[in-house]
């Protein structure tokens, strides 16, 4: 999968190295942003999870470099986790005791802009998670069945290092769209625990929408 989004990535790039693109504006801005998270642990030992949906929201910044290229620091919450399939007595999927697991991070990705049209861009780039709660709701449709993990009881590490690809489309408004997919570098689990050798990464597919001052 990382080889595939690499090479799109470049691709893209190159078929557009012709065209002339220019950032909106040649000063710093400052914005806020928001959107859906869709987001799962990807890994062999993790098949019978499926995505926990979410949200994040926080701000964003992007500093020109040049007519065609920004940087784009970012910090915001980012609810992700997973939900844990649970199975009736034949064996199939009953969604309707799923439990999920919810891991919450402050994130902070470090991304190189690219325009490829006016207002079109995009982006990647390193993306830093610092979790700031843990907990199981065994009843997710409800304000109910929540149990929170403290860190002495948890298997899962307080940094995560994630690389983040997107795209986005900003509005002469300063109104902007996004997307962007960001794939686990490392398992989230803890060396010296009982999950040591499970590999489970953080998946997370992002949506939304923001606004540029």
């Amino acid at each position: 999968m990382m080889k595939k989004i690499i090479v799109f990535t470049g691709v893209l790039l190159f078929a557009f190295t012709s065209v002339h693109a220019q950032s909106d504006s040649k000063a710093f801005q400052l914005g806020v942003k928001g959107g859906v998270n869709f987001s799962k642990l990807s890994g062999d030992d993790f098949e019978d999870v499926d995505s926990r949906t979410s949200f994040n929201a926080g701000l964003v910044a992007e500093l020109p470099i040049s007519e065609r290229f920004s940087f784009q620091p970012e910090i915001f919450y980012s609810g992700q986790g997973f939900d844990i399939l649970e199975r009736d007595q034949d064996n199939v999927f009953d969604t309707s005791d799923n439990v999920e697991y919810q891991l919450d991070y402050i994130q902070v990705p470090l991304l190189l802009k690219v325009y490829l049209i006016k207002g079109l861009s995009v982006e990647a780039g390193p993306q830093f998670g610092f979790k700031i709660n843990e907990e199981f709701d065994a009843d997710p449709n409800s304000d109910g069945g929540d149990l929170n993990v403290n860190n002495e009881d948890s298997y899962v590490k307080d940094f995560d290092t994630n690389l983040a690809f997107g795209t986005s489309y900003k509005f002469d408004s300063g109104v902007f769209l996004s997307a962007r997919y960001t794939m686990g570098l490392t398992s989230i689990f803890k060396d010296d625990t009982l999950f040591e050798n499970v590999d489970g990464k953080n998946d997370v597919w992002q949506f939304g929408l923001g606004y540029m001052f």
